[in-house]
């Protein structure tokens, strides 16, 4: 792309037409001549030879626009000039704007002191010649990269799949791209692979996993900070993720499970369940110890006695293939309390279709975190709510103020939860 442009100070172009048209300046000539009154007399859109370049030029009725330019090559089969696009630069946009290459690039900044009016002909002019700032460049001068390291343990799980888009589509309506890295099994993470993201320079990364410890991740990052997310007991952050570790800066999402699932509790126990069963996560997973103690500590305050815990992974066949187990072999429940939605529907399923107990008159079911699919009729499933829209607010939003303020402590977001009754309890 480039732009012929009324501008220059010889106001007078040579330009050779590659075709003949009708209605237009340039109808019937091989060459014509225009000052700069005539460029804005009318409107065209033509190819022409420009010192030495393929052009072609836009003329309406508000001036000279630019145009697609394309650098001459010869095909080595016809020997006739070929198209190759050339890129338009930050000098090709300052020029047509009759401004400064400074204010071009301050333009972009939205931090940058530029009156507004100058700003809004820049960008527009910008948008017109089709010119990108480079952001590799830019990255150079203002030490921000526009990128989001994201880690997580699964990407093809509802919960994490429906995560991931909701993120990115929040943080690309902010500007920023997404890297996306996934662990080992066990959450874990290869050292290697850490080194490769620090090629990146990410400006945040966000690590859905525990095992990925803050003092080995900050290593690994130049700038950024990383986000954990912790979960709340009674107030308080969940113990053991990082005790005894050396101390690292990272910043945090807190989510407040113990409202939801206090709901859930007492919603089961109204209804007269005692027998309540835990339907587990993977047992490294910080969530599902969380949950767990959660619902244990619930329990206790209501004189419930201990739930008895169903071997999971989180995986809808570990939930079914679980709750056959306890009902066949163990000695059943009035309610199952599961980890996450997708377990639970492996529960429902089990005790429908191979157990033939009804739900909810036989036995109830609370699943977590409220993913699409339990609003399904099939599931219509009771659970515990983690606002997916509120937590991604809550991401960005930490995100955009650690880089408003890289010196600041921690900083933390508090996402809380509710119950949402289907019909699985009633």
């Amino acid at each position: 792309m480039a732009v012929i442009s009324a501008g220059k100070s010889e106001h007078v172009f040579t330009l050779a037409s590659t075709r003949s048209e009708p209605n237009s300046l340039l109808a019937g000539a091989e060459r014509a001549v225009f000052d700069r009154s005539s460029l804005r007399a009318g409107a065209f859109s033509r190819n022409f030879l420009y010192r030495g370049l393929t052009a072609q030029a836009r003329c309406g009725r508000i001036g000279v626009n630019t145009i697609s330019v394309y650098a001459n090559q010869a095909d080595p089969l016809t020997n006739k000039l070929k198209e190759t696009p050339q890129r338009i630069t930050a000098e090709t946009v300052a020029e047509v704007a009759k401004v400064s290459r400074a204010a071009v690039s301050r333009a972009f900044n939205p931090d940058a002191p530029l009156k507004p009016e100058k700003r809004a002909s820049i960008l527009r002019i910008a948008e017109e010649l089709g010119y990108v700032p480079d952001r590799a460049a830019r990255a150079l001068v203002t030490r921000r990269t526009h990128l989001v390291g994201v880690i997580v343990p699964d990407v093809c799980s509802p919960w994490e799949s429906q995560e991931i888009d909701a993120l990115t589509t929040a943080l690309q309506a902010e500007g920023f791209a997404t890297l996306l890295f996934k662990t080992r099994t066990d959450f874990s993470m290869d050292e290697t692979l850490l080194a490769y993201m620090r090629g990146f320079n990410p400006d945040s990364v966000i690590a859905f996993t525990e095992n990925v410890r803050p003092h080995i991740l900050t290593r690994f990052l130049d700038r950024a900070v990383p986000i954990y997310v912790n979960y709340l007991m009674d107030e308080q952050p969940v113990g053991g993720l990082r005790a005894a570790e050396p101390e690292a800066l990272y910043d945090r999402i807190d989510v407040d499970q113990w409202e939801g699932m206090e709901q859930a509790v007492a919603l089961l126990a109204g209804y007269g369940c005692r027998r309540i069963a835990y339907l587990s996560g993977k047992r490294d997973s910080l969530a599902e110890q969380a949950r767990r103690m959660t619902l244990e500590r619930l329990m206790a305050r209501r004189g419930l006695p201990t739930p008895t815990i169903i071997s999971g992974d989180f995986s809808y066949d570990a939930g079914h293939a679980g709750t056959l187990d306890l009902f066949r072999v163990g000695e059943g429940a009035d309610a199952i309390f599961a980890a996450n939605d997708e377990s639970a529907f492996g529960a429902l399923d089990a005790l429908r279709y191979e157990l033939k107990r009804r739900v909810p008159e036989d036995v109830k079911v609370v699943g977590f975190d409220d993913i699409s699919q339990s609003h399904w009729r099939s599931y219509n499933l009771t659970t515990v709510k983690v606002d997916l829209e509120a937590r991604t607010r809550a991401l960005v939003r930490l995100i955009l103020r650690r880089l408003k303020d890289p010196a600041s402590p921690a900083l933390s977001e508090t996402v809380r939860t509710r119950l949402v009754v289907r019909g699985t309890v009633g």
